[in-house]
């Protein structure tokens, strides 16, 4: 796993398998030294140099850039492209398929587990937003019925049966893909705010993750409207698989900076309930989704939430030294 700090498209990506022994072979016949790299003006180091993931440093890789970002992208994580590519896909299936099945799955019900809806916002926000979404609630403790999944019934009569489904290419591998990633990253936070390592999975901070699948239609006018309007997330933790089309920016001093798509890679970023917890250590910054004439844009985001009515304060984080910055939220 290897973390980039800033969303930028120049983070590097290591390949997890190349013949070691035949690069370091090509490396010792050329008589090259490193200096000779430098000079030749290399702007990747080669693989050879490059220390396997679990030597680097991911503590302090992903704090620095949780408290200066809120944003950062996690690469080499041992899954092939072809899977995310995908689940891309399986969501894609869903929102191009006939309309008269996903009305089957339309509400505005928040207790619903399972509902399909354009703009969940849509009679509070100051302009509707250049989307749809798939939303499904997931809670440890109680997993989801198969048969709640409409979908799932739909493709399975309708498709190929070599073909998997949307229900379980855009639920099944990637709330587990992406929830891992979460429970992963705990961890790491744990440790880097210096915590015990499994501080925050043991307050089930994480218990709850909700998978909103996002479709954004090519606009024909994309500078009068938006795909999500700026805002942070009201969670602990948005891990986030996007195509390669992109739009997702965040806001960084002041300046609007692209969050550039990496073949393979997952976004992460810091939610308004961790920023809290960690007495405002770790920052949940605000971002936005622009519509774009190309499209459509995919994107499968899953927000780790606490269960409905959990407390969350610093009370019993070593942050407690501190003044409190915020109240205790329910």
């Amino acid at each position: 796993m290897v973390i980039s700090s800033k969303p930028l498209p120049s983070s590097p990506i290591v390949e997890l398998e190349y013949n070691r022994v035949e690069e370091l072979k090509a490396f010792d016949d050329t008589k090259t030294s490193v200096k000779d790299l430098v000079d030749s003006g290399i702007l990747k180091v080669p693989k050879i140099f490059i220390r396997a993931p679990t030597e680097l440093d991911h503590n302090s890789q992903i704090l620095g850039a949780s408290e200066t970002w809120g944003f950062f992208q996690v690469v080499n994580l041992g899954v092939p492209i072809s899977v995310m590519e995908s689940m891309i896909e399986g969501v894609l299936r869903f929102h191009e398929q006939d309309d008269e099945v996903k009305k089957e799955l339309y509400s505005r019900d928040r207790k619903k587990r399972v509902k399909f809806t354009s703009n969940f916002d849509l009679y509070t926000s100051k302009a509707a937003n250049w989307r749809d979404s798939l939303s499904i609630s997931m809670l440890a403790s109680d997993p989801l019925d198969p048969d709640e999944l409409p979908i799932c019934r739909y493709e399975q009569k309708h498709l190929r049966s070599n073909y998997p489904t949307p229900s379980y290419v855009a639920t099944k591998p990637q709330s587990n893909l992406l929830k891992q990633l979460g429970d992963t990253l705990f961890e790491l936070l744990s440790e880097g705010l210096g915590l015990e390592t499994n501080f925050l999975k043991n307050n089930e901070y994480a218990e709850l993750c909700t998978l909103v699948s996002n479709y954004y239609p090519a606009c024909p006018e994309p500078e009068l409207t938006i795909g999500i309007a700026l805002d942070t997330d009201v969670v602990f933790l948005t891990t986030l698989l996007q195509d390669s089309i992109g739009g997702l920016q965040v806001l960084h001093q002041d300046q609007w900076v692209d969050i550039n798509p990496i073949p393979g890679a997952v976004v992460v970023n810091i939610g308004d309930m961790l920023q809290i917890i960690s007495n405002d250590k770790l920052k949940s910054v605000e971002h936005r989704a622009l519509a774009n004439r190309m499209g459509p844009r995919v994107s499968v985001a899953c927000f780790l939430t606490p269960k409905l009515n959990n407390l969350v304060d610093q009370s019993s984080t070593s942050f407690r030294m501190k003044i409190p910055l915020f109240t205790e939220i329910s």
